[in-house]
């Protein structure tokens, strides 16, 4: 991955990653998701998203507004 790409969000649940991926996606900030779970065991390790260091700002004020 290129290092354009900072994390803006965090968590362990799969089903809040989506939500948060598909709100900035529909919002115009183009976004990933990082799978860092462990693949046996899903009870370990984060999501993360991450947008382009460009809309990092937009991206954090939209998610804290969301809040």
């Amino acid at each position: 991955m290129k290092d354009n790409w900072v994390k803006v969000f965090t968590t362990t649940n799969s089903i809040e990653a989506q939500i948060v991926l598909t709100m900035l996606r529909e919002n115009g900030i183009d976004a990933v998701e990082m799978n860092k779970k462990d693949s046996s065991l899903q009870a370990f390790g984060n999501i993360d998203i991450l947008v382009n260091e460009v809309d990092e700002a937009d991206a954090i004020t939209f998610l804290n507004n969301k809040n």
